[in-house]
């Protein structure tokens, strides 16, 4: 996958362990093999940081979504040709990338998340996919290079997914259904919410295909619970006392629901 300058939008091509651009921009890769094209004006860390992500890593690890995971690659390879440009818009630790790849292993796979400690993991597992930490609201690819386009529960950004996608290429898009691990959160608030039901019109793109995913997994491990919580957003929403509800929490019957919709662009 040919990256783009962050800050003129021209092509940039590798030299050694860098990338350069015509007018001199220059981005080195990480040791783990990521390139780094976050254009920002604040420093330190951005997106997940290493609790989520270690944490995410252990629980994916164990198998629990992987009934989800294989979804999302079955309609991925569906609808994008076997040799297509592939991008993964949020990946995280590169938990389902490394799926896409291994069910297409064709396809030129390009995958973006902000979290460097997300990009570090998830690059040092796969090398045959191209790394970059990069927003999805400042995607670093050219116009109309991508022929399928994943996002799992990740920031849905439809001006810059419909710049880079082809007339007439698949946006697929993984969202949770209102039940989705309502169990884990009765057990740690009082008055547990549902999920928002999700909208699925979206201007410029005409919906092929939606599909609900629904199972329980039985969770008899309290790490894996608690790496479950710290792997969501409710993580940094709560406070000590209800997160501590967790502490003596040795299993769980959960609900795993999920919804898969397929779009096309319209040309």
């Amino acid at each position: 996958m040919k990256f783009v300058c962050p800050v003129c939008r021209q092509e940039l091509l590798k030299k050694d362990n860098s990338y350069y651009c015509a007018d001199g921009h220059c981005f080195d890769c990480a040791k783990s093999g990521y390139l780094n094209l976050l254009r920002t004006s604040s420093g330190g860390n951005h997106g997940d940081n290493k609790l989520m992500i270690n944490a995410r890593r252990d629980f994916l690890e164990k198998g629990y979504y992987e009934k989800f995971r294989d979804a999302v690659s079955e309609a991925l390879a569906e609808y994008c040709k076997p040799d297509g440009t592939v991008l993964d818009c949020g990946c995280g630790e590169g938990y389902y990338t490394r799926c896409f790849k291994e069910r297409m292993p064709s396809a030129e796979l390009c995958a973006l998340d902000i979290s460097k400690h997300a990009l570090k993991l998830a690059s040092s597992r796969s090398k045959d996919i191209d790394f970059a930490v990069a927003s999805s609201f400042d995607i670093p690819l050219p116009d109309g290079s991508v022929d399928a386009l994943v996002e799992i529960f990740s920031p849905f950004c439809r001006a810059e997914f419909a710049r880079v996608l082809k007339p007439g290429a698949y946006l697929i898009m993984a969202l949770p259904l209102e039940n989705h691990l309502i169990e884990l959160k009765s057990a740690v608030y009082d008055t547990p919410y549902k999920n928002e039901p999700g909208k699925f019109e979206i201007d410029g793109f005409e919906l092929l295909e939606k599909k609900d995913l629904k199972y329980k997994v039985n969770i008899t491990d309290n790490s894996d619970i608690k790496n479950l919580f710290m792997m969501t957003p409710y993580y940094y929403k709560t406070g000590e006392e209800n997160q501590s509800r967790l502490n003596t929490l040795q299993q769980l019957e959960l609900s795993l629901e999920f919804c898969i919709a397929v779009y096309k662009k319209c040309v």
